[in-house]
């Protein structure tokens, strides 16, 4: 089966959160959350080595949602349920519909890390990944050395399956990095 023809929920929540996929106009909300958290998201991730333009991350909020609609990618935007507050990004992406195989991705506005917002929210998605997209696999990769980042899956318990070792090179371009692999096998 061709995925676009797949329905699913574009939003869902949780406890504390509202997860859904873009629209057209979020980029205002993920661009301020950018540049508030700017310096902690250039040590991790590629797109945040320079301030984006309101005018780039509107366009690739626009792109994430016709990746959206062709089931390419599935990003999510990250909002408090109670205060419609932009919070972050996660998403399902590299995706293999014949498997069923997911990787989750994530971010997270930096006046909002260490409340537990995020595991909430990738918590959520596997949940989603599970009951509406029959998920077999779900992967989390992440820099070795981005100990926040690993301990949201450590917290979930997916299995690290393995370290890729000078596999990738840093958000900077500078540096060779090690990649964790952890996976959870539904």
């Amino acid at each position: 089966m061709n995925p676009i023809l797949l329905d699913f929920p574009s939003e869902f929540t949780t406890k504390h959160l509202l997860l859904r996929a873009p629209k057209f106009g979020d980029g205002k909300a993920v661009n301020s959350a950018i540049l508030a958290s700017i310096n902690e998201l250039k040590q991790w991730l590629p797109f945040a080595q320079q301030a984006p333009t309101l005018e780039d991350t509107e366009i690739n909020t626009r792109e994430a949602i016709a990746k959206f609609i062709s089931r390419e990618d599935l990003r999510f935007l990250i909002f408090d349920r109670f205060t419609d507050q932009f919070i972050g990004s996660t998403g399902l992406h590299r995706i293999n519909w014949e498997i069923r195989s997911f990787e989750i991705g994530y971010w997270i506005d930096s006046r909002f890390s260490g409340k537990g917002f995020m595991t909430e929210a990738v918590q959520g998605l596997i949940y989603f990944a599970e009951t509406e997209l029959a998920a077999k696999r779900i992967e989390i990769r992440c820099d070795s050395n981005n100990v926040k980042s690993r301990n949201i899956p450590e917290k979930l318990g997916f299995t690290l399956e393995g370290t890729f070792h000078h596999d990738a090179l840093s958000a900077d371009g500078t540096s060779l990095r090690d990649t964790s692999v952890f996976a959870k096998i539904i």
